[in-house]
C-alpha cells in the first residue's frame, strides 16, 4: 500500500502533459525568399531613373497558387514575376511543423534556381513539398 500511493500520483503526473497536448490547428507563419540576383539590379536600375523603376514594377506579377490541403496542413504559395522569371516565392499556408520550417527555405531556393515546379522533396518534409509542388504548379499555371 506503500509503493501504490506514490505510483499513483506519479502516474497521474505523467499523464497531465498529454491531457493538455493540442495538435497543431493547421497553418502558421509566412515564408519569402527573392532570388538575389534580381534583388541588386532592380536596386541599382530604380536608384538611377524613376522610369525604369516604374517598368520594372508594372512588370511584376503576383500569382497565388491553389490551397493544397494534406495530411499535416494546408499549403498555399504566392509566386512573385518579373516577366517570365520568378523572383520570389512567398508561403501563405504551411503545416505548423519543425520538418516543415526547415523545408520550406530549400523548396523556396530549389524553386528560384529550376524556375520552375520541377523539383526535388525535402527528405522528412514529403508531405509538405508534394503540397508546395502542387500550389506552385498551379501558379505557374494561373500566370500563363
Amino acid at each position: 500500500m506503500k509503493r501504490a500511493l506514490p505510483v499513483v500520483a506519479l502516474s497521474i503526473a505523467g499523464l497531465i502533459p498529454l491531457w493538455r497536448y493540442a495538435p497543431s490547428s493547421g497553418t502558421t507563419t509566412t515564408t519569402e525568399v527573392a532570388a538575389p540576383a534580381s534583388t541588386p539590379s532592380s536596386s541599382s536600375s530604380s536608384s538611377s531613373s524613376s522610369p525604369s523603376s516604374s517598368a520594372s514594377s508594372s512588370a511584376s506579377q503576383v500569382v497565388q497558387g491553389s490551397t493544397v490541403n494534406t495530411s499535416k496542413g494546408a499549403v498555399q504559395v504566392e509566386v512573385t514575376f518579373e516577366g517570365d522569371k520568378i523572383s520570389s516565392v512567398r508561403m501563405l499556408q504551411q503545416p505548423n511543423h519543425p520538418q516543415t520550417t526547415a523545408a520550406v527555405p530549400k523548396l523556396i531556393q530549389e524553386t528560384l534556381q529550376a524556375q520552375s515546379a520541377d523539383i526535388d522533396a525535402v527528405s522528412g518534409a514529403t508531405i509538405t513539398s508534394d503540397g508546395y509542388v502542387t500550389s506552385l504548379q498551379a501558379a505557374l499555371d494561373a500566370k500563363g
